[in-house]
C-alpha cells in the first residue's frame, strides 16, 4: 500500500480477536493499576477533593479559557496541513478521531481511518488526504523530540547551571538536529530518499525480527513517492505547520500549568520550567501506547515527575486529574458530537460514507506498516 497515495490493492482483515482483547486486557490493567494502586498511595481521593477546593471559581475560568484555546490549536494543526480546509471542517476532522484514539484500545488505526473518511467526503484527494496525515504525525514527533530540549535548556537558564543538565540538553538537541538532518536530507532527491529508507529498514530489521515480525519492504519506494508529494505542501507550508504545532504543544503544557497553579501548587514548590521538563518527557512516555490515549501512563508520568520536583502530593494529584479532565476526558463528548454533525452532513448531501470506510481503514493499516509505528491523531496524549 502507498503510504502518499493510499492507493490499495486489497482491504487487509482486522487484528485477530486474541489480539483486540489482549490489548484491551492491558489498557484495563494500565488504569487499574494507576487509578486503583499507584495514585492512591500518592495521596488520599478526601486529601484529593479538599485540594480541588482551591480552585474556585476564578480559577475554574482560567482553566476554561486555557482548555478551550488548546482544542483551536489542534484545529489550527490541521489548517496548515490542509488548505482550504477552514475552521469548522477542521474542528470537526479533530475532535472525531481524537475521541475515537482516547477510547479504543489500539484506537489510533481507527482514528486515522475515520480521518481518512472525512478528508475523503470533503473532497480531497487520495494523496492529499494521507499526505496531511503522515506530515502532522512527523511533525508531532518533532515537537516530542523538541520539548525535553527547550525544558532543560529553561531549566539551565533559570538555575544555576548544573552540568547534567548541560549534557542532557545537549545530548537532546543533537539528537533533534540529526532527526531534522535526517528528514531534510531525505527530501532532497529521490536517491537521498531510497539511501534512508534503505538503512531505516535495515536498522529496524533486528528489532523485528524479536517480535516475529517480517523485515521492512517497499520503504524506498514509500519514502520516494512521499517526497514527491509533500515537496510543494511543505516549501508553502512547512512554517505555517511548525507554528501551529508548537503552538499546540506549547498550549497543552499551558493547560498543565494552569491546573497547577489553581490546585495550590505554586511556583516556589515547582517553577514553570521544571512542570515543562516533567511534562516533555511525559509525552515521551506514551510514544508506546499501552493504552488509548496514553490513559494510566500519562497519569503517573506526571505525578511522579511534578511530586519529584517539589509539589505537594494531594495537590499534584488533584492537578494532574483537573488536566487530564480538561485535555482526555472533555474530548470524548467533544468527539462524539463532531462525529454527528459530520455523518448528519454527509446525510443532508447525499453522501455514503461506507463507500469509502474499507479502504480508508486500509489506508490506515498502510501507513502503519510503512512507518513501523502506529500512526496518532492529532490529540492530548
Amino acid at each position: 500500500m502507498d503510504v502518499v497515495t493510499g492507493e490499495v490493492d486489497t482491504i487487509p482483515r482486522r487484528a485477530p480477536l486474541s489480539t483486540r482483547a489482549l490489548r484491551a486486557a492491558v489498557a484495563v490493567a494500565v488504569a487499574v493499576a494507576v487509578f486503583g494502586f499507584a495514585l492512591p498511595r500518592f495521596a488520599s481521593a478526601a486529601d484529593v477533593w479538599h485540594a480541588l477546593g482551591h480552585v474556585g471559581w476564578r480559577g475554574a475560568a482560567l482553566l476554561a479559557v486555557a482548555a478551550g484555546w488548546n482544542l483551536v490549536t489542534y484545529w489550527l494543526v490541521w489548517m496548515a496541513a490542509v488548505p482550504g480546509l477552514g475552521l469548522r471542517r477542521a474542528a470537526l476532522v479533530s475532535q472525531a478521531p481524537t475521541a475515537v484514539a482516547n477510547t479504543v484500545p489500539a484506537g489510533s488505526y481507527v482514528a486515522v481511518a475515520l480521518t481518512y473518511s472525512m478528508l475523503r467526503s470533503w473532497g480531497q484527494r487520495r494523496s492529499a488526504a494521507t499526505l496531511a496525515m503522515v506530515v502532522t504525525g512527523i511533525w508531532n514527533n518533532f515537537a516530542k523530540l523538541a520539548l525535553p530540549t527547550v525544558a532543560l535548556a529553561a531549566l539551565t537558564i533559570g538555575d544555576d547551571v548544573d552540568f547534567p543538565r548541560v549534557v542532557g540538553a545537549a545530548v537532546g538537541l543533537g539528537g533533534l538536529v540529526a532527526a531534522v538532518g535526517v528528514f531534510a536530507a531525505a527530501m532532497r532527491t529521490d536517491a537521498a530518499a531510497s539511501r534512508v529508507a534503505l538503512i531505516a529498514a535495515t536498522a529496524a530489521t533486528p528489532a523485528l525480527r524479536l517480535v516475529r515480525r517480517p523485515a521492512p519492504s517497499g520503504w524506498d519506494v514509500a519514502l520516494r513517492r512521499f517526497r514527491t508529494h509533500a515537496g510543494a505542501l511543505l516549501a508553502a507550508r512547512w512554517h505555517l505547520l511548525t507554528a501551529a504545532t508548537a503552538v499546540g504543544q506549547l498550549s497543552l503544557f499551558l493547560v498543565l500549568l494552569t491546573s497547577l497553579r489553581t490546585a495550590g501548587v505554586s511556583a516556589e514548590e515547582i517553577g514553570s520550567a521544571e512542570a515543562l521538563a516533567v511534562f516533555a518527557f511525559a509525552r515521551l512516555a506514551t510514544a508506546v501506547p499501552f493504552s488509548p490515549g496514553g490513559l494510566g501512563v500519562v497519569e503517573l508520568a506526571l505525578t511522579t515527575g511534578l511530586v519529584a520536583a517539589g509539589g505537594g502530593r494531594a495537590a499534584v494529584v488533584a492537578a494532574v486529574l483537573v488536566y487530564r479532565a480538561l485535555t482526555y476526558l472533555l474530548q470524548i463528548p467533544l468527539g462524539g458530537l463532531a462525529y454527528v454533525l459530520w455523518r448528519r452532513t454527509m446525510r443532508r448531501a447525499g453522501a455514503r460514507p461506507t463507500d469509502w470506510e474499507g479502504a480508508a481503514v486500509s489506508a490506515a493499516r498502510g501507513i502503519g506498516n510503512s512507518t513501523g509505528a502506529a500512526p496518532s491523531a492529532t490529540g492530548s496524549s
